[in-house]
């Protein structure tokens, strides 16, 4: 992890990335400022790791650019990826609030920087602006929903179906336009497919007018389709 140096533009860059955290959008411009105040800018390289399981959480997390993998790994080796976060979302907050050390891993997949804000601040924070602490619940309620539709998806849907869905829920987040991990094996696994299964997959869906590449980038130009799809319907890809 690299400390961006202090600053006008580097709080600046900061108070932008708060702004554009979707959990903190319906707080005041006050309590925005004050998570600013706290705020450390960090950057990671590709393939960094953020923290690793069993470590002590240092607060929480807004990506800013770039993209982070939350991931369990078993005894045996085996990788299954929990969250793919992007631009605007959070990751630590569920250790951060229960006080346990990180149950999952973190790596950045692609250059990132982050907002950090720092444990004992920002719990500060929370117990004395109430509005912040109803903003946070909403979030960890996106978890929850989160890790529910993760299970729908690998219990009820077919590989073309999980796909999709996943591109549904990206695309609200970030205007229609979705970032694939540099390596597909990391979305494989969050959606328990194989490589190969999920780029029949994604093949399928741009045959069928529902995304369009563009570059390291997909595009939705389709939305009722892909919600269509979404739904499971369909033969297995």
């Amino acid at each position: 992890m690299a400390i961006e140096s202090e600053g006008a533009r580097a709080a600046q860059t900061a108070e932008t990335f708060i702004d554009g955290c979707a959990i903190l959008q319906q707080t005041d411009a006050a309590a925005r400022g004050r998570l600013a105040a706290m705020a450390k800018l960090v950057r990671y390289e590709a393939g960094a790791r953020i923290f690793e399981q069993g470590d002590t959480i240092p607060g929480l997390f807004i990506v800013g650019s770039g993209l982070v993998r939350v991931f369990k790994l078993s005894p045996a080796g085996k990788e299954h990826a929990l969250h793919l976060a992007g631009p605007g979302e959070t990751f630590a907050e569920v250790a951060l609030l229960g006080g346990f050390d990180a149950p999952a891993n973190a790596q950045a997949l692609e250059p990132t920087r982050c907002v950090l804000l720092p444990k004992e601040p920002f719990l500060r924070a929370l117990r004395e602006e109430p509005q912040l602490s109803m903003q946070l619940l909403t979030g960890l309620s996106l978890w929850v929903r989160r890790l529910v539709n993760l299970l729908e998806d690998i219990v009820l849907r077919d590989a073309t179906g999980r796909v999709a869905s996943y591109l549904v829920s990206a695309a609200k987040a970030r205007d229609g336009r979705v970032a694939l991990p540099s390596l597909k094996k990391h979305l494989a696994s969050h959606l328990n497919l194989t490589s190969e299964t999920l780029s029949r997959a994604l093949r399928r869906l741009e045959e069928e007018g529902a995304i369009a590449k563009d570059g390291r980038h997909l595009l939705v130009t389709n939305g009722s389709l892909l919600a269509q799809l979404a739904s499971g319907e369909g033969d297995d890809a």
